[in-house]
């Protein structure tokens, strides 16, 4: 018997093994999600302009990166409440990442905590950051300094959660509330329900320190009540304080990505949080070919990608590498670390399948004439 061929394979294999709620809090974005549908119909949209009687028998998908390269140009990239798909959710990510050689991202709303984190995998990982209150995103800071995480990643685009409509409907809660609907999905995923049962309710681990896990910290982490008084003032600071590698993440205007550079940020993640915050906003990919990256600084997008030909066509138009969320977290989802790492492998060869068949052997070669104009 065959297995998985695609992201979608895996997303289909993901939805029969979790309980109704927890799917549609991977799955699910705001509103009528129209926001998400947009991130793949906008996918769909870009068109190759492929080249032929090039010489491609040789490809090389790796990129530059900073001051490194990538063995593909991508990343896995923050997921919130992983340990709701499977108990150690957050390190069998960060394990395949680390076996594929390419960065894994922990996020705030992890289940696993920064100390955790680091002891499970070897590999590169790098911290999102929330903030909630501005004391405790200072120590998430230091602690994820002194554990060695070396990049951080600052999500702007929260600060007031969306309406996910889906998990309202399920009454889909941190800590979990078993009402009937919940726990009638329970019961027909007993697999799932007996593996928690065994590990035990996930919780924020990152809230779970000192007097930051009780139950209204953890409501505040997934209602995602932000500091909304954060400003461009305090990214300056935030610059200023962290010694390293800083990232913003959820960025959907030119000028805003032009601001962050000048304010000396590293690198700029275009994203709509996976439609999962406004849903009426473009498609990331869409915002790509606007930004003007200054030398020596990455731009990054996330939102839709479940391919290696979306990963390409980011590239022509203009991105260095790009964040996968919900692709390896299905594949988690539905077959643990080595689901993850599946999922990797199988756009790692779509993106060299992609490069041999535009006629672009070399994945930093990539620009817009590999493209049909729109």
């Amino acid at each position: 018997m065959s297995g998985p061929a695609s992201v979608e394979d895996y997303r289909k294999l993901a939805k029969r093994r979790l309980p109704r709620a927890v799917f549609d809090y991977i799955d699910g974005g705001a509103g009528d999600e129209r926001g998400v549908a947009r991130n793949r119909d906008a996918m769909h949209k870009v068109l190759f302009d492929p080249r032929v009687l090039v010489d491609v028998s040789t490809r090389d998908i790796s990129v530059p990166f900073f001051d490194t390269r990538l063995p593909m140009p991508f990343i896995v990239g923050p997921t919130g409440l992983n340990g709701a798909a499977r108990p150690g959710g957050d390190a069998m990510l960060a394990r395949a990442a680390a076996r594929a050689g390419i960065p894994f991202v922990l996020s705030t709303a992890a289940t696993t905590s920064i100390e955790d984190i680091a002891r499970a995998t070897d590999g590169e990982w790098w911290f999102q950051l929330y903030v909630m209150e501005r004391d405790f995103a200072a120590e998430l800071c230091r602690r994820a300094l002194a554990a060695g995480c070396r990049t951080l990643v600052l999500t702007v685009d929260c600060q007031i959660g969306g309406r996910r409509e889906r998990d309202t409907r399920n009454g889909f809660v941190v800590p979990f509330r078993m009402n009937p609907r919940f726990f009638a999905g329970c019961a027909i995923r007993p697999h799932w329900a007996l593996s928690q049962m065994r590990n035990g309710v996930p919780k924020f681990g990152n809230m779970a320190i000192d007097n930051a896990g009780d139950a209204a910290s953890q409501a505040v982490l997934m209602q995602r009540k932000l500091d909304t008084s954060f400003d461009w003032e305090d990214l300056e600071r935030l610059r200023q304080d962290w010694p390293h590698r800083l990232i913003v993440k959820g960025v959907m205007r030119a000028d805003d990505a032009a601001r962050c550079y000048a304010l000396g940020v590293d690198g700029v993640v275009i994203s709509n949080h996976g439609g999962r915050q406004l849903e009426d906003m473009p498609a990331p990919i869409e915002i790509l070919p606007e930004v003007v990256v200054p030398k020596g600084r990455m731009l990054m997008v996330d939102g839709g990608f479940r391919s290696g030909s979306d990963v390409v066509k980011a590239l022509a138009l203009g991105a260095h590498a790009v964040m996968l969320g919900r692709a390896t977290l299905f594949g988690m989802a539905a077959a643990g670390e080595a689901g993850a790492s599946a999922v990797i492998e199988l756009i790692r060869q779509d993106i060299e399948r992609t490069l041999g068949l535009i006629g672009c052997p070399r994945a930093e070669d990539l620009s817009a004439e590999f493209l049909r104009p729109a």
